[in-house]
């Protein structure tokens, strides 16, 4: 016995001791993790990225409760998130992004909230934030307010490989917490995917496209998915062999609309066949070599319309909405030439479009990018672009009088703008704001309390020219105004990634505040290297730098920091908005894509939102009217019952105020053609009443 008791004795203890040496491999694997997890400059180039994310959730799992604190600006990142908080029009988040300094790659999972009252950043952080990503897709809640966040992608420090989420958050905006999001039943889910977009459509969160990148290969998709926000149940768009739907495709502009959800461009790469050798070509054809498979980009500029049909209330719970892909026709005037990265958002039935880049393939060696700074708005209904142009204040002389007439005529838009917003309170609380001389006048300022004194805003360096070319910049729009932050610039092998902010009024175009700028790194040697392109421009370009030293003495600097001024680069190109040529013209419009030619009430230039509201809104009341007697006396009689004077101005309130922001970019043009010729506001006498007349004219 005594033999075998020390046999058994000796394979305890080595089963033991191969125990220990696992239990202390499996510490040091995670130790290890944890290490690469918290160095993002590891020269490591096998990574177990599961085990890089599972100590990056130990480490974000010790922060016990959402803690909020006042921060520095964001460093430099791209493929991060901005979205406007649905439920604080001072506020805008920032999600995520990834930053590479030409070696390694590094992402965030960090949380901004830029306050646009105070000009402060604050960073948000809690225990279940998502993991790093960027890439993922962002929108923010329609009927159900908030912040949703979809997918993304991680990489290891050498981008050898990569990992893709399929996970969804929701971002309570008020109480700045996040919450996974589990959907309910054995229903499917999304793939995972980055490269994707989001929207919203009343109660239901909408996904499409994006691509699935395995560092071998990349796989684009065309899928569409929609999220039910009150049964928390994803549903998947089933197709059939007739069925229209976009291409496969990521980085494209996906905005909603009152019926559905409407898609514009994108980007992708396609198999394609190439001969090479043989002599060149002749003719536009190849006079011999080899034919080869290769990949090409492709810039998609189709437009697309899912129109989603909720289902009836009578319908079982769980129920899908009805999905349809429309293709429409090609936009009118559309950007030119194609450019992939220009990001678009959504402002009142318009998509605002900045920056992008046109990629040419000058050889198999290399390719030519041209980078863009110009905005252009879409106007989803009608299907066409209008350029948008800053404008710039007039210069001393014989037109400081027009100057002003134009300053009295826009500036005093914002204060019109601000009793457009009391009268919209008004009319949801008590529903009057008319007395016995107007059927529809502004409140009386007499009877609103006193204000509390403001305190000083920060003041900022405005700009009359676009930021600094780029692609991929983040964008959105929070009360009338677009908030541009970041983006990506390349010169031949230096990757540029931007941290700036900026803002623009889309009401007025009068400038670009600079909120945010700091020198990105690499810079100078960017600058260095366009100088030298430059050169051989320098003579054609002599004149318009003389026209722009006269404009820089207009140019407003209101900021005490003339430092910064001096650091602030002046962009390598100027770029304006050339007039197309006869060969790439577009067509005329036909009537029903012209405003002005429709029938409805047509904003007159220099006229406010306020002023355009009183003036039509006994018109609005009558469509509305008109609109519903075509259901009979009895579904007039049933409507009357229920509608107030109260709801009948308020929509007459919201169909005005989508009809002049509709308008804009024609009115815009008018203003243009009047401002040249001296004329600096339009005064209706109809409107003065009593004061109208022969005798007030001399």
């Amino acid at each position: 016995m005594a033999p075998k008791d020390k046999k058994a004795k000796a394979e305890k203890k080595a089963q033991k001791a191969a125990k220990q040496s696992k239990k202390t491999t499996k510490s040091e694997k995670k130790k290890s993790a944890k290490q690469a997890a918290l160095n993002a400059d590891s020269d490591d180039e096998e990574v177990d990225l599961d085990a890089v994310l599972a100590a990056y959730a130990e480490e974000q799992a010790k922060f016990l409760k959402v803690t909020e604190q006042a921060c520095r600006p964001p460093g430099p990142r791209s493929s991060s998130t901005i979205v406007a908080s649905p439920s604080n029009r001072n506020e805008l988040f920032i999600f995520g992004g990834e930053y590479h300094d030409g070696t390694v790659a590094s992402f965030y999972n960090d949380l901004f909230v830029y306050l646009i009252d105070k000009g402060e950043w604050h960073q948000i952080v809690s225990g279940n934030s998502p993991l790093p990503r960027s890439g993922h897709a962002a929108c923010r809640g329609g009927n159900t307010g908030g912040i949703y966040i979809s997918g993304g992608e991680f990489s290891s420090p050498k981008q050898n490989q990569f990992y893709h989420y399929h996970d969804f958050w929701h971002l309570d905006t008020d109480s700045r917490e996040w919450t996974k999001l589990e959907p309910r039943g054995k229903g499917r889910i999304p793939p995972a995917r980055s490269g994707h977009r989001m929207t919203y459509f009343k109660n239901y969160i909408v996904l499409f496209g994006g691509f699935q990148d395995t560092s071998q290969q990349t796989k684009y998709l065309n899928d569409t998915w929609v999220y039910d926000v009150k049964e928390n149940t994803w549903h998947e768009m089933k197709y059939t062999s007739t069925s229209q739907r976009p291409d496969p495709r990521s980085s494209f502009s996906f905005l909603p609309h009152e019926s559905g959800a409407v898609l514009y461009g994108g980007y992708s790469r396609v198999k394609a066949t190439t001969s090479s050798g043989g002599g060149g070509k002749q003719g536009g054809k190849s006079s011999g070599g080899a034919v080869r498979n290769v990949i090409k980009p492709m810039v998609h500029q189709d437009t697309w319309f899912l129109r989603i049909t909720p289902p009836p209330p009578d319908a079982a719970s769980g129920t899908p909405p009805t999905l349809r892909w429309e293709r429409r026709k090609q936009p009118a005037n559309r950007p030119n030439p194609p450019r992939a990265g220009a990001t678009m958002t959504y402002h009142k039935g318009r998509g605002v479009l900045v920056g992008g880049v046109h990629d040419v393939e000058a050889s198999e060696e290399g390719i030519d990018s041209e980078f863009f700074n110009e905005m252009f708005v879409w106007n989803i209904d009608r299907n066409r672009f209008f350029p948008l142009a800053l404008r710039r204040p007039k210069a001393g002389g014989p037109k400081k009088q027009t100057a002003q007439q134009q300053s009295r005529g826009r500036d005093r838009g914002k204060a019109d703008e601000e009793e457009l917003l009391r009268n919209l309170a008004a009319l949801e609380t008590t529903g009057s704001i008319a007395t016995e001389d107007s059927d529809m006048t502004l409140v009386n300022e007499d009877d609103q309390p006193e204000p509390e004194p403001e305190k000083p805003r920060k003041e900022y360096l405005v700009r009359y020219e676009m930021p600094h070319p780029r692609f991929n910049a983040q964008l959105t729009v929070q009360d009338d105004t677009l908030y541009i932050f970041g983006g990506t610039f390349e010169k031949k092998d230096v990757e540029i990634t931007f941290s700036d902010l900026y803002a623009i009024d889309l009401g007025k175009l009068d400038g670009v505040k600079e909120l945010f700028y700091v020198e990105p790194p690499n810079w100078n040697v960017t600058v260095e290297e366009s100088d030298e392109n430059m050169d051989s421009d320098s003579d054609e370009d002599e004149d318009e730098d003389e026209d722009m030293e006269d404009e820089g003495d207009a140019m407003s600097t209101v900021t005490d920091t003339p430092s910064l001024a001096k650091s602030i680069p002046t962009p390598s190109t100027e770029r304006t908005i050339p007039p197309p040529s006869p060969a790439a013209e577009e067509p005329e419009p036909d009537s029903s894509t012209l405003a002005s030619q429709d029938n409805l009430p047509f904003p007159r230039p220099f006229e406010s939102r306020a002023t355009f509201f009183n003036r039509t809104s006994q018109d609005w009341q009558n469509m509305i009217i008109q609109k519903q007697s075509y259901g009979g006396a009895a579904q007039v009689a049933a409507i009357s019952a229920e509608q107030t004077i109260k709801e009948l101005r308020k929509k007459a309130f919201e169909m005005a105020e989508e009809r002049w922001w509709d308008c804009r970019e024609e009115v815009t043009r008018l203003e243009d053609e009047l401002e040249e010729g001296g004329v600096g506001e339009i005064v209706s006498m109809a409107d003065r009443g009593a004061d109208a007349g022969v005798g007030r004219r001399r």
